[in-house]
């Protein structure tokens, strides 16, 4: 089976544990105001079959150590959802970690079919890192043009699948970077079993050159970085001991 890939990174030290070979397959159905990958968004990339990716992975494996891996992200990694099976399974078989980066969309809780397919994938999967865009459905539509519904209940479904999570919040000035806000995500978290980790990620604006390449227009232009208080005050209430 063939994916179609974006790109590589062979050192990933910001993707799961240890250090990782990282996969950015192309294609998304989000359109969040922040990416900082909208080249990644529609079609383009390059096909590469499962042997080519188990390959290139290997070459680096001596240096994953203990905790390293292989990580897929994007883009929206499960919009391949059969092509990361199958990716993960190969990789399984060669004794490596795997880990994937995603904001859950692509699962419909009321689709048997999908859900097996989902089912599938955890078989072979280590780590789920999984984007909480916005705890409010409204906001979440806003904020990247989908609702949040399907992240939410694929993170009820890796919960009781007894997968490991880790959860990822991009805390952006005036959308994310609300104390309710905040409090409502980390009552949510609270519900989950298998939360292993939870990671805020201050806002940035170093994708912007690249929507300046792609001639698009950059959503949140002007909107400035979140201040180091903010950024420790989301870990309090994200990352503190519960109460």
């Amino acid at each position: 089976m063939n994916g179609r890939i974006h790109s590589f990174e062979s050192f990933g030290t910001v993707d799961g544990p240890g250090i990782r070979f990282v996969v950015f397959l192309q294609g998304c159905p989000l359109r969040c105001q922040y990416c900082h990958n909208p080249d990644t968004w529609g079609a383009g990339g390059k096909e590469y079959s499962v042997e080519d990716v188990v390959n290139r992975a290997l070459k680096y494996k001596n240096y994953f150590g203990n905790g390293g891996g292989v990580t897929v992200t994007g883009g929206e990694p499960l919009l391949q959802l059969e092509f990361v099976t199958e990716l993960f399974t190969a990789l399984k078989e060669k004794g490596l970690h795997t880990c994937i980066d995603t904001s859950g969309i692509t699962f419909h809780p009321d689709d048997k079919e999908n859900v097996e397919k989902h089912k599938k994938l955890l078989s072979v999967t280590d780590l789920v890192m999984l984007d909480i865009k916005h705890i409010d459905d409204a906001a979440c539509k806003k904020l990247t043009g989908q609702s949040n519904k399907n992240t939410l209940a694929f993170a009820r479904f890796l919960s009781d699948n007894h997968t490991p999570i880790w959860i990822r919040q991009v805390l952006v000035p005036t959308i994310t970077d609300d104390d309710g806000v905040l409090q409502r995500t980390r009552a949510f978290i609270d519900t989950l079993t298998t939360v292993e980790r939870i990671e805020v990620l201050p806002y940035h604006t170093l994708g912007v050159v690249k929507y300046e390449k792609l001639g698009m227009e950059y959503p949140l232009q002007g909107l400035e970085a979140p201040s180091k208080e903010r950024v420790e005050n989301a870990k309090r209430i994200l990352c503190g001991e519960k109460k």
